[in-house]
């Protein structure tokens, strides 16, 4: 009995801390509904929604001439919501086989089954977001708007898609590296127009209000709290894509002809500064040539015999040097504190002009005229240097300039044969864009201006912000020695080291650079150049190659970076209307004689005699086909009736008439033509009026 009263007290005690137990949780449950519910909902919301940022299109990058260069491109991740209350099961079942086979087709990643498994097991699994497709451009979106259950659109069809930028560069590796990139995963570098420009390309972004749910997966909640971003704003460049396309092919045929490691071009326009073509090439592992590197702006090396021109036209600034000074060279061979300086090829003569020493680019001759004048003094030859900005940095946009270097006597690697090396191009450091910028101001009779990349800013295709060309220095020297310095620049494509560059339409000036480099696996590497301008006569642009480490027998400026230089002047030559010289520029008609016409289909013929103002008579305005004989003042045109005496089976006289023409003529009646020649013909196999039959072949000589 009292074991029974002490279990039924136990039960009763445990039963009663149950239920005191559970009154608690009812009334916690009281609390929580309807007394803290609110905030504790609102912070619930807090932590399952947020906005994200809704990225700005970035703004494109043009050339000169309005084509795009760099460009953002949309991209779409693309959603689907199978559990959303306006898509019920019948509806879902009847239409998803349909839409696999959609998703299947269109991406070709998965087969159907595949893209069903997964849209089946997220609809039992209750998930409210799956992903169809990542990456996907705009043109298969809209397709996909049109797919089953999708076309429905997001509120009833459950279709949701987030838009991301990828850049991409329609030209590729044109220019690729002066472009640039930015760098927005954490990973690479960022370089060129793309950082430099980045606040006014990169725009404002917006906000998206975005829920998290099932699987850790955001989606967006609804647009009507979303906050637009604001893109931004395009640059155009300098650059000339059609000068860059040539640039880029020529300068890696010739890296490649060479075996070269890496070479560079700039082209630029003297007046303005404008670069119009910039190209960087680096050999791979593979063999190839990619832009990976910017050395045209980035990396100082030694100029070699590009420098004797800032050394000649300092000494012509300071002493009044003349062209015609002589200068004995000797054998070619002289010595500086037992330091050897040599001339690559042995001198014809020993006595030459100054004139004659930078047209054979003799290193001997300079170091002795330099000598002669600024033994005693040679920071005197380095303040002038200094005062012709060589080295000093542009200050371009684009960053990663390197830095010139030209030592002073207070440089504690000053030596006594320092004046000498530096006078034809060592002990110091200069990027060829420096050198570049140095002989277009020569050009520019003096007056040297700074680099430009970009023209303008605009926004929805309007002018906001235009660069102007910038003086860095009205007067690097004297109009006197400007003079001078491009006699001897003419000299050495007339004359000297650059024969091979004489043969041109036009005149060119400039001069070879061929610098030794250091030993690689105990050979000799060099660094070949040419840099000048063009048309020596009238200088409008100007241009440096720089090829380096060659490996094959040939290395000197002139055979090496001589022939990319003309290739690109020669495009520039071609399709710059502003420098030919006007054409009857003083004579208002159109044709100051009655031009010769060929025979051929009279409204044509009348169209362009009309169009060139020379008047012509017909004696049939109906006839078809016509032959012509002219005057000073007119032409007459009489009749040919072609197409009726073909028609009868007989030969017409085809004497006079277009290869066009002819072909119209006489295949549209049967017959085969062959063609030789070009122009007019002036003789026929079949004689005219001689009958035909139709497959006959008649041979046409055209002159």
């Amino acid at each position: 009995m009292e074991v029974k009263k002490d279990i039924l007290w136990r039960v009763y005690l445990i039963y009663f801390f149950i239920c005191l137990f559970g009154v608690a949780i009812i009334y916690k449950i009281f609390i929580i509904q309807f007394s803290e519910g609110e905030e504790l909902r609102a912070q619930a919301e807090r932590f399952s929604t947020k906005f994200f940022d809704i990225e700005a299109v970035r703004g494109n990058i043009y050339d000169a001439n309005g084509s795009l260069l760099a460009t953002s491109l949309p991209y779409f991740e693309v959603g689907m919501d199978v559990n959303t209350e306006a898509i019920s099961k019948d509806f879902f079942y009847d239409n998803v086989d349909s839409l696999s086979v959609c998703l299947a087709n269109l991406f070709k990643d998965k087969t159907y089954k595949e893209y069903r498994k997964s849209l089946v097991k997220a609809r039992k699994n209750g998930d409210r977001w799956v992903v169809l497709h990542r990456n996907v451009s705009y043109t298969n979106l809209q397709k996909m708007k049109k797919f089953p259950i999708l076309r429905r659109g997001k509120n009833r069809g459950g279709f949701v898609y987030l838009q991301t930028n990828k850049r991409e560069r329609p030209f590729q590796f044109l220019a690729a590296r002066t472009i640039g990139k930015v760098n927005e995963n954490g990973t690479g570098k960022s370089y060129g127009l793309e950082v430099a420009f980045d606040s006014v390309l990169q725009g404002k972004s917006g906000q998206r209000w975005m829920q998290k749910i099932a699987g850790n997966v955001w989606r967006p909640i609804n647009d009507d709290n979303e906050i637009d971003p604001e893109d931004g704003n395009d640059i155009v460049s300098t650059i000339d894509i059609n000068v860059q396309d040539v640039a880029e092919n020529s300068l890696m045929n010739s890296l490649k002809k060479h075996g070269a490691d890496h070479g560079c071009l700039v082209l630029m326009e003297i007046k303005t500064g404008e670069v119009k073509a910039i190209a960087n090439l680096k050999r791979t592992k593979d063999s190839s040539y990619v832009e990976n590197l910017n050395y045209a702006i980035g990396v100082a090396t030694v100029p070699g015999s590009t420098f004797k021109l800032p050394s000649l036209v300092a000494v012509m600034e300071d002493f009044n040097v003349s062209l015609s000074e002589i200068v004995d060279i000797g054998n070619g061979v002289c010595y500086y504190s037992n330091e050897r300086v040599a001339d690559s090829h042995p001198p014809q003569k020993s006595i030459i002009t100054v004139q004659e020493v930078f047209e054979l680019s003799s290193n001997v001759g300079v170091t002795k005229v330099i000598s002669r004048y600024y033994s005693k003094d040679p920071q005197k030859y380095i303040d002038r240097l200094y005062k012709m900005n060589l080295n000093d940095p542009l200050n371009l946009p684009i960053p990663g300039e390197g830095k010139p270097y030209i030592k002073n006597k207070n440089d504690k690697s000053w030596s006594q044969i320092s004046l000498q090396w530096i006078s034809y191009g060592y002990e110091t450091r200069i990027t060829p864009l420096q050198i570049l910028n140095f002989y277009a101001a020569v050009a520019n009779d003096g007056k040297m201006m700074r680099p430009m990349f970009v023209k303008e800013i605009r926004k929805r295709g309007k002018a906001i912000k235009v660069f102007e060309p910038e003086v860095i220095n009205p007067a690097i020297c004297s109009k006197a020695t400007v003079a001078k310095a491009r006699t001897m620049m003419e000299g050495v494509v007339l004359n000297g080291t650059a024969k091979s560059l004489a043969a041109a339409d036009y005149q060119i000036a400039g001069k070879t650079g061929t610098a030794q480099m250091g030993m690689v696996n105990g050979k000799m590497t060099y660094q070949a150049s040419f840099v000048g301008y063009f048309p020596a006569d009238n200088p409008k642009y100007a241009c440096i190659v720089v090829v380096s480490a060659p490996s094959g027998d040939s290395y000197y400026g002139g055979a090496v970076a001589g022939p990319v230089f003309k290739d690109v002047a020669d495009k520039v030559y071609s399709t710059s209307l502003e420098i030919h010289k006007e054409i009857n520029h003083t004579q208002p008609q159109f044709a100051l004689n009655a031009p010769k016409v060929k025979c051929g289909y009279q409204p044509d013929i009348e169209n362009v005699l009309t169009t060139l103002k020379v008047r012509n008579d017909s004696n049939d305005e109906k006839a078809d086909w016509v032959s012509s004989s002219n005057d000073s003042l007119s032409v007459s045109l009489s009749t040919r009736d072609h197409e009726e005496i073909l028609k009868k089976g007989i030969v017409p006289n085809l004497i006079g008439m277009t290869a066009k023409d002819v072909l119209y003529l006489l295949e549209n009646n049967g017959m085969r033509v062959k063609l030789i020649g070009s122009g007019a013909v002036s003789s026929q196999s079949l004689t005219a009026g001689t009958s035909f039959i139709k497959g006959s072949q008649i041979i046409l000589q055209l002159i």
